[in-house]
């Protein structure tokens, strides 16, 4: 039987009674109510529950995921999701300081390296710190220096901590031949088609169509995949990233952002308000404050004039500063300020965020990014390498890292080899005319968006 994942009610029931929790909202009585049926928890990693609930079951999901969305919160007043609304919390809200158009020749070294950090920790995505740490360590990569393998690692370890089921076969260092597909370099394209096709000015609904036009229902994954399925339903943005999600503070807003930071080079607040329009398609509050962070960090960063450190503090200009999300980046920028051993601070982040948030969640996740870009002071490896053996979603920490880092690295050419060589300057994707388009490619169509009046 197929159970198709992130969309049945009695799996999505779970993820929302923990959402309610960490949004301000009271969710007991509901939990109490599903917990008396015999409802089930949320799934651990997977999207759907081996087996599908009793009509009864699914019916009273639906119903009580509606009663969780009627709660009020104790947090709206400090974590809105209207623009305006943000900007009027925002006391720093930055002003644009110009500057040139990144090169090319920049652009190109924060596609590749977005691909690399991605595809470094493709393998060992959904794995446990603790797997993570093992795996490398038996293999003698630890810290990491190069791609997982295979080779070398004891079956029983193995056995015990397999790779990534998706990912093995095109991501271990013994079979890497040019960059597989990944919905972490999937967005950024569909972004540079959103571009292409409505420029700047670009609404929410224009990214809803160039979704349906480009990209395959079964490439998305939590709340897209939610998003997408109300779209379907006939819904229009921004219900289309309330109803029934609960994946809406998740990190796939955050893996969107890269364009819109790459396009505005010394305009973090246009990059924001970009990846804004572009969020609230699927996310709300800090999903979409994580993609506002990371298209302002990268659009400072694209100017070539500033050092990590700098990139960082103007992402949190254009965040609420009483959220969830600013104060878990403003901790871990300072816990990787304090400790000279970055397993420390990862354990630290885990201890505050593991049990109580999915591993895919935007406020740990963020703030792991930020902590391994500031204790690596911005080197290209060293934030590679440190956003991916934080773990969590290593693929996405460690594209972003990635596309920071080699964005201000300012050149293909000041990426070690050992990264960029196994990617053949070749990209694999089911989106539009990209599939087999070069790394250089995909910088010269960014670079004429960048310029583009």
């Amino acid at each position: 039987m197929l159970r198709l994942t992130w969309v049945q009610p009695e799996d999505l029931i779970g993820h929302e009674l923990r959402q309610a929790a960490q949004d301000g909202r009271e969710p007991s009585a509901v939990a109490a109510r599903w917990r008396a049926a015999g409802g089930p928890e949320a799934p651990l990693t997977a999207g759907a529950s081996p087996r599908p609930a009793s009509p009864y079951l699914r019916l009273l999901a639906t119903d009580l995921l509606d009663e969780l969305a009627d709660l009020p919160s104790a947090l709206a007043d400090d974590e809105p999701t209207d623009l305006a609304r943000i900007t009027s919390l925002c006391p720093d809200w930055p002003v644009a300081t110009g500057g040139r158009a990144a090169h090319p020749a920049c652009l190109e070294a924060a596609w590749l390296g977005r691909a690399v950090g991605c595809l470094l920790g493709k393998p060992v995505e959904k794995l446990p710190l603790t797997a993570i740490r093992d795996l490398a360590r038996a293999t003698g990569n630890w810290p990491l220096t190069g791609y997982f393998t295979a080779r070398g690692v004891p079956g029983e370890l193995l056995a015990r901590h397999p790779w990534n089921r998706r990912s093995a076969a095109t991501s271990l260092a013994e079979n890497i031949d040019g960059m597989p597909e990944d919905d972490d370099l999937n967005y950024p394209l569909l972004n540079l088609l959103v571009l292409q096709r409505h420029g700047r000015a670009f609404t929410t609904t224009d990214v809803a169509r160039v979704w349906l036009d480009e990209l395959p229902a079964g490439r998305t994954f939590t709340a897209e995949r939610v998003a997408y399925r109300n779209l379907l339903s006939g819904l229009e943005p921004p219900l289309t990233a309330r109803r029934h999600n609960p994946f809406r503070e998740w990190i796939g807003a955050l893996i969107r952002a890269d364009v819109h930071g790459w396009t505005n080079p010394g305009d973090p607040a246009a990059a924001a308000g970009q990846a804004h329009r572009d969020a609230t398609l699927t996310h709300t509050a800090n999903g979409v404050y994580a993609a506002m962070f990371t298209a302002a960090v990268i659009a400072t960063a694209a100017t070539g004039d500033h050092d990590v450190h700098a990139c960082l503090r103007t992402g949190l200009t254009v965040v609420p500063p009483r959220s969830r999300l600013a104060r878990a980046v403003r901790r871990a920028v300072r816990l990787a300020r304090d400790h000279t051993d970055f397993d420390t601070v990862v354990d630290l982040l885990h201890d505050t965020y593991a049990a109580t948030h999915h591993w895919v969640h935007a406020v740990p996740n963020t703030a792991l990014i930020a902590a391994a870009l500031t204790h690596a002071d911005g080197d290209f490896t060293g934030s590679v390498r440190r956003a991916v053996s934080g773990g969590w979603d290593t693929d996405s920490n460690g594209a972003t890292a990635g596309s920071v880092a080699a964005l201000l690295a300012g050149s293909p050419r000041a990426l070690p080899e050992r990264w960029t060589a196994p990617l053949k300057n070749r990209l694999a994707t089911s989106v539009g005319d990209f599939h087999g388009a070069g790394f250089d490619t995909l910088a010269r169509l960014t670079h004429l968006e960048a310029t583009r009046p």
